[in-house]
């Protein structure tokens, strides 16, 4: 059985890492989190990594592309790792994570409009060299 257990667990870290398209440091940190379960190690001390590593590994990555922060897809995988299907959690966890998209979104809306109104007072032709320190044009002294 030791053999057969060596042979599921025959990613090191590099291997791991490559298969899912990441960086060793990051499945280390993964792990130190939480987020990967401590793997067995060989006899001389190298994690050794089953194909079911690469999969959960493949989910962070998912999840964080959605914006999700570690602590939430913490989570997750915590009640999935009891074997309870993690849907009702991840609605919740996905809604909330629409809200605060919709508040960047305003936010950065807002920017944005900012930018254009500042654009917009910026002279469109002969444009002054700005003063030392000052990044508005001076204003044209009065005749």
């Amino acid at each position: 059985m030791a053999a057969r257990q060596l042979d599921q667990n025959s990613m090191t870290v590099a291997v791991l890492a490559r298969a899912a398209g990441s960086t060793p440091d990051t499945v280390r940190y993964y792990e130190r989190l939480g987020l990967l379960p401590e793997p067995p190690r060989s006899g001389t001390g190298y994690r050794r990594y089953g194909p079911d590593a690469v999969d959960r590994l493949k989910f962070i990555q998912g999840t964080q592309r959605l914006g999700l922060r570690l602590s939430d897809i913490a989570e997750l995988l915590s009640i999935r790792d009891t074997g309870t299907c993690p849907c009702g959690d991840a609605v919740t966890v996905l809604h909330k994570r629409m809200d605060e998209v919709r508040s960047d979104i305003q936010r950065l809306t807002s920017l944005l409009q900012d930018l254009q109104h500042m654009v917009d007072q910026l002279p469109s032709q002969d444009c002054p060299n700005p003063e030392p320190g000052v990044w508005k044009p001076p204003l044209a002294e009065p005749a």
